[in-house]
């Protein structure tokens, strides 16, 4: 998954790792030249006293030195110019997959961990490719070439090389191999101390309201204790393996030193050829143990590609269809045929043989219980959701059937919870539309009742509105989303409980101003109060999932007992407060 994930991502970069190739080549050939100039200058300059030798190949050995670094930082930049590109393409195909899931994607992975593999996650693969590239080339020549010129200097030492090489793999392979199950342990506690601190956050109101501060703190300590647990487990077996091979490579120097002393007091070796052998055996375990790191960040990267190549390959059930259809044949039309409808693994569907058609520019009122199906409803109707039985049409079409674009640009919905987003007034309505004027903005602020407090605020159609839009009132933020909705000036206007925060009095004045200055416009009303659906041209009344009535207030009045119970219920309740 990994080689895969890489290859696909480093393949538009090639001519930028043939560069890091090269460059890494160059700087591992003057490593492994250096230490052959040292013992020319110790055996034929100081051994003979020859001081213009000396100086002539220091002044060769610095030059060598200035090329093997000025490639080496060639190689870096190369490097790290590619791994930051590969990690800005993942984050934009994250980004680009999950902008096209449904709720029922979002729901599965959950917005914490869709996050964590946004930032962390690419993050593990973007420090691989870079560290990959660097050492891809300068950790095998290190180890390969410095073999070779180690036994061009001294023969009789190489079975120092045979020891102490396969006892560093064997220690780097056991330490590596309790390394993967800790680091995909690790990733599961990130996505979990992110979630919950996701939700505290959004949440910090309902978690001071009801006074549990000390009870998500504790549910925070212990996510965060469970992924400082397993941080200091890796963290242990990373501070066991470093030592170790330090542990063997001074141990082979030592043994160098011992064995190599015995060989130039016999004189069958120069201290020079000495010198230069000890530093191709460093050159040698230095390059198994950046082959080793290499093998350490891996594990955690295999990990991290994983959970990436697990979002990338997840297509969205809502899918675009084959042969999309662009336009609608009746502008406006919505309708409903035994439309049914059940959440994945559900015992029983939510909705069942849900029927009926709203013509353009009527207005459509949906109430019912809580739990009745109102919000799956709507919800079906952007294709948020597909059905699982009947056929929803807008506009005369099945939204199955339809180009999503177009579909969406016929809608214009106001959720049941409305979101703003941080920036300003101005950029929050021009969601709906961008080249919007400041003139169609105040316009539909105006039908919103929201052009009063809108020209107190400071900076008017410029006033910023925080994250969320903590800033503005539960009542405020649904007036400016219903803005936002008109500034689209859709086809299609869906309000799930929109007007739940409004009194009574802003409530009539805004209906009154929807159903003046959008007679054309097809009006889906969710509502619990039966004051906001007295005037809609139908009322569909919801009863577990069901239809239990169809027709207009009065009809409904007199002839469906379901509708007559929840509008006498309101009507005491009002008449005793």
């Amino acid at each position: 998954m990994l080689v895969r994930l890489l290859m696909r991502y480093l393949r538009p970069y090639r001519w930028l790792l043939v560069g890091v190739l090269v460059f890494q080549l160059g700087s591992a050939l003057a490593m492994l030249y250096l230490p052959s100039l040292n013992a020319r200058i110790v055996d034929q300059g100081v051994a003979l006293g020859d001081t213009g030798y000396i100086w002539r190949t220091g002044a060769f050995m610095l030059t060598v030195s200035l090329g093997q670094i000025l490639a080496a930082v060639v190689a870096t930049f190369f490097a790290a110019r590619a791994a930051m590109q590969v990690g800005r393409d993942l984050r934009n195909d994250i980004y680009g997959r999950v902008s096209g899931f449904s709720e029922r994607e979002i729901s599965r992975f959950g917005a914490g961990s869709l996050i964590t593999r946004n930032t962390n996650d690419v993050q593990q693969v973007q420090m691989l490719s870079m560290m990959g590239a660097t050492m891809l080339v300068s950790a095998p020549m290190l180890a390969i070439g410095g073999v070779i010129m180690a036994l061009r200097q001294d023969v009789g030492l190489s079975w120092l090389i045979a020891v102490s090489v396969p006892v560093l793999l064997v220690i780097a392979v056991l330490i590596i191999g309790r390394m993967v199950p800790l680091f995909r342990s690790f990733q599961t506690k990130l996505d979990g101390v992110n979630r919950i601190m996701r939700e505290q956050l959004t949440g910090v109101r309902v978690v001071r309201a009801f006074v549990r501060e000390e009870i998500e703190a504790d549910r925070f300590r212990v996510a965060n204790t469970d992924i400082m647990v397993v941080g200091r487990k890796i963290g242990s077996l990373f501070v066991v393996l470093f030592p170790l091979a330090m542990l063997v490579l001074n141990v082979t120097v030592v043994g160098v030193i011992w064995f190599g002393g015995i060989e130039v007091d016999n004189g069958s070796v120069q201290i020079g050829t000495l010198l230069a052998f000890m530093q191709y055996i460093g050159q040698i375990l230095m390059g198994v143990l950046m082959a080793t790191f290499m093998t350490v960040m891996i594990p955690r990267a295999a990990v991290s590609a994983e959970r990436i190549s697990e979002v990338l390959a997840s297509e969205s059930t809502l899918a675009e269809p084959e042969q999309p259809v662009h336009a609608a044949t009746v502008p406006g039309e919505v309708s409903f045929e035994d439309v049914t409808f059940a959440y994945p693994e559900a015992e029983r569907p939510v909705l069942s043989g849900i029927s009926f058609t709203a013509r353009p520019g009527q207005t459509l009122a949906i109430i019912g219980s809580t739990g009745a199906g109102k919000t799956t409803m709507l919800s079906l109707l952007p294709r948020l959701f597909d059905v699982t039985g009947g056929t929803v049409r807008v506009g005369g079409v099945d939204v199955r059937d339809r180009e999503l674009e177009t579909l969406w640009a016929e809608i214009g919905l106001v959720p049941q919870r409305p979101f703003l987003f941080a920036g300003t007034v101005a950029s929050n309505l021009r969601l709906g539309q961008e080249d919007a004027t400041d003139a169609d903005l105040w316009h539909a602020l105006e039908i919103a009742q929201a052009s009063d407090f809108v020209q107190q605020m400071e900076g008017g159609l410029d006033a910023r509105i925080a994250q969320g839009g903590t800033n503005v009132s539960g009542g405020q933020r649904q007036r400016l989303a219903i803005a936002r909705a008109l500034v689209r000036r859709p086809q299609v206007l869906l309000f799930d409980d929109s007007f739940s925060a409004l009194d009574l009095a802003t409530d009539a004045r805004l209906r009154a101003a929807l159903w003046r200055e959008l007679p054309d416009v097809t009006k889906i009303v969710v509502a619990q109060r039966v004051s906001t659906v007295t005037t809609a041209d139908q009322i569909l009344v919801l009863e577990d999932g069901r239809v239990a009535g169809l027709g207009t207030h009065e009809q409904l009045l007199e002839s469906n007992q379901t509708y007559r119970e929840i509008a006498e219920s309101q009507l005491s309740v009002e008449a005793g407060a």
